[in-house]
């Protein structure tokens, strides 16, 4: 494989194999861009079915890192940690203290963060071997678990193109279908309960899915009838790529908006057939910002006020990406991916190179 031609690629400035033994860490980390800052990026463990796949999610995942932090105004770069492994099998404190060495080894090119897969208890055993780690617990001086500030900022994106769509600021009768009711899925769906949304749920973990069907006096909806279902709003809120060939002919919803990375399998036609077909798109690296910003608050100070006010932005945010994508007749994906290079470039422009005395 030459990883210089892979197509997620894309100008990646590092990218590092990590391999370790004894305890059978095998992770990957990408550095996409630092023209902002240090490249922040969660750690993702999951049993990847080749290295192929890692690669290129980590690649995928990086980038998007990059394109989030500039549209959030967060002077921090793009970067992502994947560790192939299963977390319910392969957890232990040796791997993830040496992963910490790794990440102490780019000397704060990238900070790490925990994903799909990790927590704020392997946060800490990262912590015991590098600096360059947030999310961390509230005991330790951290901000805590990210979930739900990664759930308050897609229920403000919700609320944003549900008044793009329809004029309206309650979402009170909105029907709302959930993919995914992990800790970001469940707080969501606490959300958007408390504010009057009808919901929709789906997960492969059974007992989670019956215990927020309880609570949110929700209905359980299979896989198989997810995309059939006549909702106002679908929100995928677990893996990527759910928007695909497959699935864009029979959503039967107005809004596509959620909190899982790389929702489109194929960014540029997905977003432009979505929008043929009538869908709003708020695009996934807008949205699901919130727990970018609640960690990087631990960086540069401010605290969880400072966070709240910058994760309540994402609904103006949005409401500028669907004015822009409207006045340049372009995507809305398009018009996120403009708004976060115009930031990039400007920024790249004011900085000085120093060249060596002769």
């Amino acid at each position: 494989m030459n990883i210089f031609n892979l197509k997620d690629f894309d100008n990646h400035e590092q990218v590092v194999f990590c391999q370790d033994q004894s305890s059978g860490l095998k992770a990957i980390i990408a550095i996409h861009n630092t023209q902002l800052g240090p490249a922040l990026g969660g750690c993702r463990m999951y049993p990847y079915t080749s290295m192929d796949d890692a690669l290129e999610d980590v690649l995928r995942l990086s980038k998007g890192m990059t394109y989030k932090a500039s549209v959030a105004d967060l002077n921090l770069g793009g970067g992502k940690a994947v560790i192939i492994g299963d977390p319910k099998k392969h957890t232990s404190e040796a791997l993830f203290r040496t992963f910490g060495r790794f990440v102490q080894s780019l000397g704060g090119r990238y900070i790490t963060a925990e994903d799909v897969g990790t927590n704020t208890s392997v946060m800490e055993w990262i912590r015991l071997e590098t600096d360059f780690v947030t999310g961390i617990p509230e005991y330790f001086g951290g901000s805590g678990n990210p979930s739900p500030f990664t759930a308050h900022g897609v229920f403000c994106g919700i609320k944003a193109a549900w008044k793009k769509v329809t004029g309206k600021d309650s979402l009170t009768g909105a029907r709302v279908a959930v993919q995914g009711i992990g800790s970001v899925g469940y707080n969501l769906c606490k959300e958007l309960h408390h504010a009057g949304a009808i919901l929709y749920l789906n997960d492969i973990n059974k007992d989670a899915l019956q215990k927020a069907a309880n609570e949110f006096n929700a209905t359980i909806i299979e896989e198989k009838d997810l995309y059939h279902l006549e909702v106002d709003i679908y929100s995928p809120c677990a893996l990527g790529a759910t928007i695909n060939d497959k699935t864009i002919p029979h959503l039967k919803c107005s809004i596509i908006a959620g909190a899982a990375n790389n929702q489109l399998a194929l960014e540029a036609k997905h977003c432009d057939d979505i929008q043929k077909a009538g869908i709003l798109y708020a695009p996934d690296y807008v949205i699901n910002a919130g727990g970018l910003i609640n960690v990087s608050s631990e960086i540069y100070g401010g605290g969880e006020n400072y966070a709240m006010n910058k994760i309540e932005n994402i609904y103006n945010t949005l409401l500028h990406i669907f004015h822009l994508a409207d006045k340049e007749k372009i995507s809305t994906a398009l018009a996120a991916n403009k708004i976060a290079e115009q930031r990039l470039v400007a920024i790249s422009s004011t900085k000085k190179v120093y060249l060596p005395e002769e």
